[in-house]
């Protein structure tokens, strides 16, 4: 399905934020996702379907000092 992934045109295969993380090799402990503008809980990564059109924000938490 096409969705909006960080601005950029992308094609998912996966259905849900927790397939499509794991598409891209993301783990997500270390991450924030936004689903068309609402902030996806940790424990909800499975549940959260993706359609067709969404625009999801995917932040990586980057320590530094």
């Amino acid at each position: 399905m096409r969705i909006t992934l960080n601005g950029e045109p992308y094609e998912a295969k996966g259905t849900n934020v927790a397939q499509l993380l794991d598409e891209l090799k993301i783990a997500p402990g270390r991450v924030a996702v936004e689903v068309n503008l609402s902030i996806i809980k940790k424990t909800e990564y499975e549940s959260c379907l993706l359609r067709e059109g969404d625009t999801v924000e995917v932040v990586n938490f980057v320590g530094g000092g």
